[in-house]
């Protein structure tokens, strides 16, 4: 147990974690030079179609220092904001932390926040300076601010290159000698922390755990304590590149279990295996439940898939524990399912990932964050709306609260006036401006999350030339002025098109809406009204023309009353198309009423 490491490796996006985490199996030869591949721990065809990491990938080191053998146990997590759950995951299996700097990029906003979620779990922190190979490195300035940010010395900075392997032999010293060695009972009562899991169309679901207290035997009867379930042990092991089975494993290793579990539901990320023989008393503290920020509905494009809709969406679960749905229905889309996520990048890779791992095609509807409303019967009580179609009636409505959220962004200081424009534009309140270097500036803002939601990550990026970095956490409830608006399109209401928006801005996007909509929805052959709507009150509209077949073609010469006829013959046939026809609203119209501001 004294030999063993276990430690995750944290940054922004694209500082360089995966790249280090490809020298340190190389140079502990954990990977053979023919496995090695570029982000080798980054598995799914996703994470290497895009360049970044979307799951924490866990694997397991020898390494040898002074003659004695050091097993070091190592998390790559991702770096984007939308799966920081996945980064309080893996640093609650560890005792300490990499945290990667990029020497040309210097400190970012996701850097401040990962390294505050580490120091909360009391991680030994050894701050790393990457990509020192670059031209446009600038070493000493940024070593400074990591000085300034953690408050440790100069020498405790190490100086890496992930791509040429400068420096990673030393590194490799460093984390065995500074982070520290588990702490544990080994002949106490089994005590394991489940802080992943996966499913295996062969075996049923493997969950990985580390071992906090005892030791996990193969073909012991382990009972899980949040489903109070039990199963057999039928393979234990730990993570090398390929899963190497074990007969224990002991207090402070990381490893997984396979024990024939077919429903999904019965294991949850946080629970604690313990022995069925000689039971824990009590679980381990898990996790704190994950906060969704972005609801959507997500609807089977045809309704008997309802059902095996459900069943991905459960396996997705196992492998994702920041997704949550519950089932809902609609007029328009049927039977589906309301889903939180942590932003749009996460609801967009969960699509994907329906897609191609489970086959499913799916509509997504417009996202919308959650709200809360009173009434005025019990102005204290508070109504969860997530959908527009749950607002309550304005008459019996006293008022409704958005959430706020506090962002803070780092950007260069010639980029401060456009940010600050963005933020006031979205309905922010600038609460500080601090200059950390003469160059960079840090700016905080108390903003409404409904705002930052769509398109604030992708515009803030344009007007800071990529220079600004965005990072954010929740804060609470505020009254706000909201309305809902509908979309009628002939006269019957879109609900999947409504939603739910501050009065300020209701006038312009319902115009913006509708002009959306008249260049995605495509001609019929009567006219068709595109309406937004508060209540009965019509804000805006817009008239897709009918297209108009010409009946007169075949008609050459003769009398004119022939072709008179015909298109009066049109024009009743017209009328009553009109009472009767339906218009199908494409997919393409519900993404591109998120992206306005394009």
């Amino acid at each position: 147990m004294k030999n063993i490491r276990n430690f995750c490796i944290i940054a922004h996006i694209d500082h360089g974690k995966s790249t280090l985490a490809d020298r340190l199996l190389e140079y502990t030869n954990t990977v053979t030079q023919r496995e090695l591949q570029s982000q080798t721990l980054d598995d799914m065809d996703l994470e290497k179609e895009r360049g970044i990491t979307i799951k924490s990938h866990a694997i397991q080191m020898d390494y040898e220092l002074n003659g004695e053998k050091y097993i070091l146990n190592l998390i790559d997590t991702p770096g984007h904001v939308d799966f920081s759950y996945e980064v309080s995951r893996s640093i609650a299996a560890c005792e300490g932390a990499l945290l990667i700097v990029d020497a040309a990029q210097s400190i970012q906003a996701q850097t401040i926040s990962n390294l505050y979620l580490a120091l909360e779990n009391d991680l030994t922190i050894i701050p790393i300076l990457n990509k020192i190979d670059l031209p446009s490195a600038n070493p000493e300035e940024v070593t400074d601010e990591i000085m300034n940010l953690i408050g440790c010395d100069y020498e405790d900075v190490l100086r890496v290159s992930g791509k040429t392997g400068e420096g990673v032999h030393h590194l490799l010293e460093q984390i065995v000698e500074r982070i520290p060695a588990p702490v544990g009972e080994e002949n106490a009562p089994l005590q394991a922390l489940i802080f992943d899991s996966v499913y295996n169309p062969f075996r049923g679901i493997e969950a990985y755990f580390k071992v906090v207290n005892g030791s996990i035997k193969k073909g012991e009867k382990v009972k899980f304590m949040a489903t109070g379930k039990t199963y057999d042990a039928d393979e234990v092991g730990t993570l090398k590149l390929k899963q190497a089975p074990k007969s224990v494993i002991k207090t402070g290793d990381v490893g997984y279990i396979i024990s024939g579990i077919k429903d999904a539901r019965e294991v949850k990320v946080g629970d604690t295996i313990t022995s069925f023989e000689n039971p824990a008393t009590k679980a381990i503290e898990g996790f704190e439940e994950v906060k969704p920020m972005v609801f959507a509905g997500i609807y089977p494009i045809e309704s008997e898939d309802f059902e095996e809709l459900r069943v991905s969406l459960e396996k997705l679960r196992l492998n994702d524990a920041s997704l949550v749905f519950e089932p809902e229905s609609s007029a328009a889309l049927g039977f589906g399912f309301r889903c939180g996520f942590l932003g749009m990048l996460h609801m967009e890779i969960v699509q994907e990932r329906l897609d191609r791992e489970f086959d499913m095609n799916v509509i997504t509807t417009v996202p919308n964050v959650s709200y809360h409303g009173y009434s005025k019967k019990d102005p204290e009580t508070a109504i969860l709306i997530n959908n527009p179609s749950e607002m309550m009636d304005p008459m019996t409505m006293d008022r409704v609260e958005e959430p706020y959220i506090k962002a803070s962004i780092i950007t260069k200081s010639d980029f401060v006036g456009p940010v600050m424009t963005l933020c006031i534009e979205k309905r922010g309140e600038i609460v500080n401006q601090s200059y950390l270097t003469s160059d960079r500036v840090e700016l905080v803002f108390n903003m409404p999350l409904s705002e930052v939601v769509f398109d604030f990550y992708d515009r803030l990026k344009s007007i800071s030339k990529g220079y600004a970095s965005f990072d954010y956490h929740p804060i609470g409830f505020r009254a706000s002025k909201l309305v809902k608006m509908d979309i009628l399109i002939n006269g019957d209401m879109v609900d999947a098109l409504s939603s739910l928006i501050h009065e300020s801005n209701a006038y312009y996007i319902g115009k913006r809406m509708c002009e959306k909509l008249r260049e995605l929805i495509p001609r019929q052959q009567f006219d068709i009204a595109v309406q937004a709507a508060l209540g009965a009150k019509v804000i805006a509209r817009e008239n897709i023309k009918a297209l108009r077949k010409d009946v007169t073609a075949k008609c050459y010469g003769g009398d004119i009353s022939r072709k008179r006829k015909l298109l009066e013959k049109q024009k009743e046939g017209k009328k009553k198309m009109k009472q009767i026809g339906r218009v199908e609203v494409p997919q393409s119209a519900f993404m591109a009423v998120l992206k306005l501001n394009d």
